[in-house]
């Protein structure tokens, strides 16, 4: 018992002194900052009810006393959060490799519109539609990679332009009365259409009372961990990093600079494609005509940050920031508006971008502690001789 409680603790310190402790250290003091400022805002508002709406908001589902309810609303808010977890591991994968995906946003939208044509206008079965949407989005991303290796066109700039260009052709393309109720400006619901273009449930919809609940949360829980495996893992991913830290060291290296620029771009933008082909197909949401590029691929930066740049860190951070904010629509609306959940999880992403800065000041600590406790060790020693 005693060996076992030495090598628990020996991991303990190992883990203590690692970056994934960094990473959840400060991602969990950005999440109480948000939730602070938060709690404050609402005492200002209303400070008698203010407690108990702050409660409301952190137990989302657990609001409700019938256990069906609970998984009912568990379930919503694990559907809502997929796009932005692949969101977020779409912009995470981009910067592993050295590159700001700041484009997730079109290539969201354009898979939206090309997996709700194939399945609205084409009536394809739903893994078809997947694919379809996963690999125009890819190539969108991929034309950032071109711009961005043969023409050294920064890929903020690339992005932000494609960002509202997407935005326009899916606007185009959706303004048909195949897809769309013309006077609604709201595409059809893919059940009443082409119910085989329906992302499956497998009985997970019947198991947590939620028909919108399907394998969209596995699927995401997979990719996530099959980055995991190729950016630490295989040659590729070693390449990825590599080009991305310094691109002419790995061409002097023998690597494909070029290739791994376009590669990084086109694999970041099929994650978002598939967000939002797993997200639309489940028909919890249908488009409509809009004048801005979708909110989640920003909001993917802050859970990638969030989630400390690590594939699993990013489930949950995608995670929690869906469940502040479904928690907010619970909210007393004689007292408080359901959009300081919305403010909450505003404040979490802005304090995401001092997530860097956090575990920089926790590193900075630890080695002045080390050199504070090798100096006491020395003068020790020198005192004893």
């Amino acid at each position: 018992m005693k060996k076992f409680f030495e090598s628990l603790k020996s991991k303990w310190i190992e883990f203590y002194h690692s970056d994934s402790y960094k990473s959840i250290a400060a991602a969990v003091i950005c999440a109480v900052i948000g939730i602070l400022v938060g709690y404050i805002i609402l005492l200002f508002i209303n400070a008698e009810h203010a407690t108990k709406a702050i409660t409301t908001i952190l137990k989302n589902f657990m609001f409700y006393n019938r256990p069906v309810k609970r998984l009912e609303y568990f379930a919503s808010t694990l559907v809502k959060s997929v796009p932005l977890i692949l969101c977020g591991l779409s912009v995470l994968f981009a910067y592993k490799a050295g590159l700001f995906n700041i484009g997730v946003g079109g290539q969201y939208c354009i898979a939206i519109g090309i997996s709700l044509w194939c399945a609205l206008a084409w009536h394809m079965p739903w893994w078809l539609c997947v694919i379809c949407a996963t690999v125009v989005a890819a190539l969108w991303g991929a034309i950032v990679g071109i711009f961005k290796a043969f023409f050294n066109v920064n890929e903020v700039i690339a992005c932000i332009m494609l960002n509202w260009i997407g935005l326009y052709f899916v606007n185009i393309l959706m303004a048909n009365e195949t897809v769309m109720n013309l006077t609604q400006s709201e595409t059809f619901k893919t059940r009443n259409i082409s119910p085989s273009s329906m992302i499956p449930t497998l009985g997970l919809d019947k198991l947590f009372h939620n028909s919108y609940m399907s394998i969209a949360i596995i699927i995401t829980i997979i990719v996530a961990i099959a980055l995991v495996i190729i950016l630490d893992k295989t040659t590729f991913g070693y390449e990825l990093k590599a080009t991305g830290l310094n691109k002419n060291a790995a061409k002097y290296a023998g690597m494909k600079e070029k290739l791994n620029i376009i590669l990084t771009m086109a694999i970041a933008g099929a994650l978002a494609g598939l967000a939002a082909s797993l997200y639309y197909l489940t028909d919890i949401q249908q488009w409509k005509t809009a004048a801005s590029v979708p909110a989640m691929g920003f909001n993917g930066i802050a859970v990638a940050f969030l989630g400390g740049l690590n594939p699993i860190g990013v489930i949950f951070a995608g995670y929690f920031i869906q469940h502040i904010t479904l928690g907010g629509s619970l909210l007393d609306m004689r007292y408080f508006n359901p959009q300081i959940a919305d403010l909450i999880s505003a404040v979490i992403i802005y304090a995401c971008a001092f997530v860097l800065f956090i575990k920089e000041i926790m590193s900075k600590r630890r080695e002045n502690k080390k050199k504070d406790k090798t100096a006491l060790e020395n003068s020790t020693k020198g005192g004893t001789k």
